[in-house]
């Protein structure tokens, strides 16, 4: 921990779900709805909207209280003071923020646009800060008053529920990444490496060299997640630190994430697993391109294509017949709509349609268990295991061994399988070389870990994976996101249904050369039309 001291910003404590989608939290709160405990309410409850005035009225006072450095009556105008008092109090108290001045801009209904200018003073260091954020106001549950609907990014647009702020001495020692060849990477030229770079601060700030300046920044509440800085006071000595990041392919990711909301990619060298690029668009700072935990969808049928064929169930060229529907544990199965049946299909054919019956009416051939496609996954192509050593924090994919209907819907990427875009791109660069190597962001040699281990697939397994893959990219579901592409390419598309969304998650990954690429965008729907072309542009680059 630094010098400076914490103010908490909330008692709301975030938990990701990995089963339920990137962004979905399982909340514990105590929010109370009434507003503050420090003004009585009036005598006859108010109902509907708050008024034009009202609006007004609320933010003007919230905004003068806050303005004076009187946390604890700033916190009565809004909608959970509870939350709220800590740290609009320790804003000034703790974070070492004075001089505060709000500008409001046009209110849009009932919310409201201001600008914040102040000053951050520490141990004789001072910058002023400026940024923007905005407010809702509400009307109160039970008491009617008009309030302001609490949100951390009330106080600061970055700050979330768990979040803290620090102003003192950081945690860790500033970094200067480079990329392959030498490339600066800064936040301010790849802002979707932020998050990214932050991780790689707190865990290799001290290895690389550098001594800690003076900052006020934002601490997570998991002890994993690394500090946000949002102002230097006095700077300290970067060390530098070598990364495996390709300026190029990154430039390309960041390009084509911009274009999907709530978009992931990652790209890796399939020769030497390194990572050459990492990209979110997502609302939250959540990587969730190294960690999130989700189907999916049907790139998931590159694994059970090889568990078929490792097992001598069927083979490229052998038997997969795409039936308009198939049964499995008294669950049925169907595939896309406006699929032609094909009883008399290959595997390479009902791959490159992403035929899902043809996949299961398979999975009860012998001798395949119920713990095949695990096996299959851990065993070759290092996944499930939870030893991947990155560099920084990662999820190593989840295969579990299941019977029932989870059995079949596994094997087409639904069910209880969860992946991420990283995970995926290792599976495609595993499936091409026929050799795991564990992605990776910095040398493991700088701090001695042990990168994870599989022995991979053979070279005739390998083989048939890569042809039809290439087949999918030229002829199948993923022709129209790889077209214009040259070179040796290859490609497979997904779709997850997840419940409670209208849409299903779009996924793709594929290949070009030594470079291997998967990106997931959520309620992005079939895998050609928002994560295939955020692939393609990152294949495009050539690493």
């Amino acid at each position: 921990m630094g010098k400076g001291k914490v103010a908490v910003i909330s008692g709301v404590f975030a938990v990701m779900v990995g089963g339920a989608g990137y962004g979905a939290y399982n909340i514990v709160s105590a929010l109370n709805g009434d507003g503050g405990s420090g003004a009585s309410g009036p005598a006859s409850v108010k109902t509907g909207p708050p008024s034009s005035d009202e609006i007004k009225a609320t933010s003007a006072s919230f905004f003068a209280a806050w303005e004076k450095g009187q946390g604890a009556k700033a916190a009565t105008y809004t909608n959970n003071d509870a939350a709220a008092e800590p740290l609009l109090t320790a804003y000034s108290n703790n974070a070492h923020i004075t001089g505060v001045k709000i500008t409001p801009g046009t209110a849009s209904g009932a919310t409201i646009p201001y600008t914040v200018k102040a000053t951050v003073s520490y141990e004789g260091k001072s910058k002023p800060l400026t940024y923007k954020s905005e407010l809702t106001v509400v009307r109160g549950k039970t008491t009617g008053r008009a309030l302001v609907d609490w949100q951390p990014s009330v106080v600061h647009p970055q700050l979330q529920k768990g979040d803290t702020l620090v102003t003192g001495e950081a945690a860790s020692p500033p970094i200067e990444a480079l990329g392959r060849g030498g490339a600066v990477l800064t936040k301010e030229k790849y802002p979707s490496l932020g998050p990214v770079l932050d991780a790689l601060r707190k865990r290799y700030g001290d290895k690389a060299g550098g001594t800690p300046g003076i900052e006020l920044s934002i601490r997570h509440e998991s002890p994993d997640a690394a500090d946000t800085s949002l102002l230097t006071l006095a700077k300290g000595r970067a060390g530098k630190l070598q990364t495996t990041i390709s300026a190029s392919a990154q430039a390309a990711a960041e390009t084509a994430v911009k274009k999907f909301a709530e978009s992931s990619v990652v790209a890796v060298r399939p020769s030497t697993g390194e990572v050459l690029a990492v990209a979110n668009n997502r609302k939250d700072a959540f990587n969730a391109a190294f960690e999130g935990q989700v189907a999916p969808g049907s790139t998931m049928k590159i694994i059970t294509a090889a568990m078929l064929i490792d097992n001598g169930v069927t083979s490229m060229n052998g038997p997969a017949p795409c039936t308009p529907t198939a049964t499995w544990k008294s669950q049925t199965f169907t595939n896309l709509k406006g699929m032609q049946p094909n009883p008399k299909a290959t595997l390479a054919n009902s791959f490159l349609r992403s035929c899902n019956t043809a996949f299961i009416k398979l999975i009860d051939e012998k001798p395949l268990t119920d713990s095949s496609l695990t096996s299959e996954a851990q065993d070759r192509f290092g996944l499930g295991r939870d030893d991947w050593k990155t560099g920084i924090v990662s999820f190593d994919g989840k295969v579990p061994a299941v019977g029932g209907p989870d059995r079949a819907a596994n094997a087409i990427g639904q069910g209880q399988v969860q992946m991420s875009p990283l995970n995926m791109a290792s599976v495609t660069a595993t499936a091409i070389t026929g050799r795991f190597r564990q992605p990776y962001l910095v040398s493991p040699t700088l701090d001695d870990r042990q990168l994870a281990t599989a022995k991979g697939l053979s070279t005739a397994t390998s083989a048939q994976l890569k042809q039809m893959m290439r087949l999918t990219a030229t002829q199948g579901t993923a022709t129209q996101a790889m077209a214009g592409l040259s070179g040796d390419i290859g490609a497979k598309t997904g779709s997850a249904e997840v419940d409670g969304q209208a849409v299903s998650n779009s996924w793709f990954t594929g290949f070009r050369g030594d470079i291997a690429a998967a990106a997931m965008t959520e309620e992005g729907g079939h895998g050609g039309t928002a994560a295939g072309p955020i692939v393609a542009a990152v294949l495009r680059t050539g690493g």
